[in-house]
């Protein structure tokens, strides 16, 4: 059997193969393990053979997986994020890869002054247009601009973006498009890409992206609960 620490490995020689067949330096991008679903003990094998990033969709979930891990692991929220739960997501995440709205953004930046923090965060943008998923359209995004200089208690560090499954990568080079639109637009320096999970993270990094979400060739299949 394939050991976890040997995946991660064998990941990592994938995300660097990608890198140098864009012309990338490997540096540029980050590997986010997505450990929902999974056991802190999961995490502690990763930890141990050198991950230090991980992500989680669910707040209660992932809470007394952080309270009972190491404090020398970065933890970023990618679920869809409800007003009622930034408070305790700000105490445990230093990063949040989706906040799919102007109001969401506002008020993030608002509770986040008031708790003292400045989390790093993605604004998510459907670029397709698809009915099942949230984000910012690109017409709100792009209306957005000019606000969003305005939000002092948050890091904005670039776009996030799923795509569907079919022609992802065409998907991957409009969000990638769509980010130096808002670059231009905005004034602000957004050099974050939150682009490609287990099944395409090549393609995305062929297009831009600085950080995959990877979980299920990590860590193996889920189970979900019924």
């Amino acid at each position: 059997m394939v050991s976890l620490a040997e995946r991660l490995a064998g990941l990592r020689e994938r995300i660097t193969a990608a890198c140098m067949a864009a012309g990338r330096a490997a540096a540029g991008v980050e590997l986010l393990a997505v450990s929902k679903t999974f056991p802190a003990s999961a995490v502690a094998e990763a930890r141990e053979a050198g991950q230090r990033l991980f992500g989680e969709s669910r707040q209660q979930e992932a809470a007394p997986k952080i309270a009972a891990l190491p404090r020398d692991l970065e933890w970023h929220f990618i679920g869809g994020l409800q007003r009622n739960k930034v408070r305790k997501v700000l105490a445990d995440f230093a990063c949040i890869h989706s906040v799919d709205s102007l109001r969401l953004a506002e008020y993030l930046d608002r509770v986040a002054g008031e708790e003292g923090k400045r989390p790093k965060i993605y604004l998510e943008v459907n670029v397709a247009g698809e009915e099942s998923k949230g984000g910012f359209t690109p017409a709100e995004l792009l209306a957005a601009a000019e606000q969003l200089p305005g939000l002092a208690h948050v890091e904005i560090l670039g776009l996030m973006s799923i795509p569907p499954e079919d022609d992802a990568r065409r998907w991957f080079a409009a969000t990638r498009e769509l980010r130096d639109r808002l670059q231009a637009a905005s004034g602000l320096s957004l050099p974050g890409l939150s682009m490609g999970m287990s099944g395409d993270f090549e393609q995305a990094i062929a297009e831009g992206s600085t950080i995959v979400r990877v979980g299920s060739a990590l860590f193996g299949n889920r189970s979900y609960p019924v």
